[in-house]
């Protein structure tokens, strides 16, 4: 049975423009620049530079198109606002200015390594069948060079897809021909054979040839540094196995790495904010690039008046109500931008003020623990807020150029009752792990007893947690010779 009700509801819901200024907040500074660009590209009642009105009228936002008897001027034709083609003449026309040339983004036309290996694979006096198996070999190569896919499957795919029927003896004599070409270690189907393949292009010597036994019969031994064993089972001293270990060390795991899969970007780190210390006294501020000059088109606005004042036919609303909305747009656009500097700044130097002695002094011990909320609390910001400014801006520092982000750490407590920084836990740990001797790395459970001694008690999985948060291996795997 139906039945009609009232319910009352509160939800929360947000607006264009708070959605807008979110994504402007969490931007970098160089996508930010480039939200800009688009968004002048998208609408042009918004121009760069400085107003050249120092006293600019008030873009009235009422619907109310009274009709009057002024004559429109001659000088603005709707038509040319209303035509069929929407296209502006900005989005169509191209500059040759070198001026604007030189701020272009820099790309580089990188060669694929798919098209370096097809070139070197036409200098080979193949067969066309052999040809066309080993182009497709090399189609399966994966980004590092290797050939992750089974023999068989590769035998069926050229009977399905090329109609090509061969037995396997015939692939893996393709195989050898794409692993005989540059850059050394490709086709390659494990860690192993890429290591050993690259082993046997070196001049031939005791050392190579060690190192190409120990790969091809001891790599598990080897990946797992049991180099007493390597010792026992290949009958050598250390000194030799030493000699080996550097020339495997000098080898490529990933060999088609260093090929781009077509256009690459320069890039580099700009950083959001910039601080200073002179005297003792810090000083924080906003990269320039974050606050742009921006103001509305006086010819729009000059457009809108004209329109406004005109008949009360629809093409005369509709051209009123186009030019306006763009305005709007553009305001709303520069108030987002306004509310994201101030926004930027009020939390960084929250952020701060709350770990002045870090900045002060650059030692990571001098950190104190600081979470979201404390930030949120101090600026009366939202958390979510607070994480979008830290989770993307960097800031250059004396010490370096680092992520915002990175000042942010829980609390422990120490043997005297005081909270400290857990990444001043963990650069203890670092260093730690840095001055041990490296043919006897300290385990987790001794690493965790000597920072007991330091004062910090701290359980061994909590060791291995900051450990792998540091991208320290086990101590297995720190071990050398």
């Amino acid at each position: 049975m139906l039945k009609q009700y009232l319910q009352l509801k509160l939800s929360q819901k947000l607006s264009p423009q708070q959605i807008q200024l979110m994504k402007l907040i969490q931007l970098p500074t160089q996508a930010f620049e480039e939200r800009i660009k688009q968004e002048i590209e998208e609408n042009p009642a918004l121009e760069t530079g400085k107003e050249e009105s120092e006293d600019p009228f008030e873009i009235e936002t009422n619907d109310d198109f009274e009709s009057t008897e002024e004559d429109q001027s001659e000088e603005i034709n709707i038509e040319d606002y209303l035509s069929d083609d929407d296209t502006p003449d900005y989005k169509t026309s191209l500059s040759s200015s070198p001026a604007e040339d030189e701020n272009q983004t820099p790309y580089a036309a990188g060669q694929t390594f798919y098209g370096y290996v097809i070139e070197q694979l036409s200098t080979f006096n193949l067969e066309p069948e052999q040809y066309l198996i080993a182009e497709y070999l090399v189609g399966s190569l994966d980004e590092s060079g290797y050939l992750r896919r089974p023999l068989e499957d590769i035998i069926d795919d050229l009977a399905f897809s090329v109609g090509l029927f061969i037995n396997e003896d015939q692939l893996k004599e393709a195989l050898t021909t794409v692993q005989q070409l540059d850059p050394s270690g490709i086709g390659a189907r494990d860690v192993s054979e890429c290591l050993s393949l690259q082993l046997k292009r070196q001049t031939k010597s005791a050392s190579r040839d060690l190192a190409i036994e120990i790969i091809d019969e001891s790599f598990d031994l080897f990946s797992k540094k049991h180099f007493d064993k390597i010792l026992q089972k290949h009958k050598i001293d250390e000194d030799a196995l030493k000699t080996a270990i550097a020339k495997i060390e000098r080898l490529n795991p990933k060999p088609g790495g260093g090929f781009s899969s077509g256009l690459r970007m320069n890039r580099q780190i700009v950083p959001d904010f910039i601080l200073r210390i002179e005297d003792d006294q810090i000083d924080l501020q906003l990269n320039a690039r974050n606050a742009p000059e921006l103001h509305l088109s006086h010819s729009y606005k000059e457009l809108f008046e004209t329109y406004k004042q005109g008949g009360t036919n629809a093409a005369q609303k509709e051209a009123v109500q186009f030019v306006k909305q763009k305005l709007d747009a553009a305001k709303w656009f520069i108030d987002a931008i306004r509310q994201r500097q101030q926004t930027l700044i009020v939390t960084l130097q929250a952020i701060v003020n709350y770990q002045t002695a870090y900045f002060l002094s650059g030692d990571e011990r001098d950190l104190k623990p600081m979470i979201l909320r404390d930030i949120a609390e101090l600026t009366g910001l939202d958390i979510s807020t607070i994480s979008r400014v830290a989770n993307s801006k960097y800031i250059d520092t004396p010490y370096g150029t680092q992520l915002v982000k990175s000042y942010f750490s829980e609390a422990m407590t120490n043997e005297e009752g005081e909270s400290v920084s857990t990444r001043e836990i963990k650069s203890i740990l670092k260093e730690l792990i840095e001055s041990e001797d490296k043919s006897k790395p300290l385990t987790d459970e001794k690493l965790g007893k000597l920072l007991k001694e330091k004062g910090y008690k701290v359980a061994r999985r909590t060791v291995a947690k900051y450990r792998e948060q540091l991208d320290l291996p086990v101590a297995r795997l720190r071990k050398s010779l």
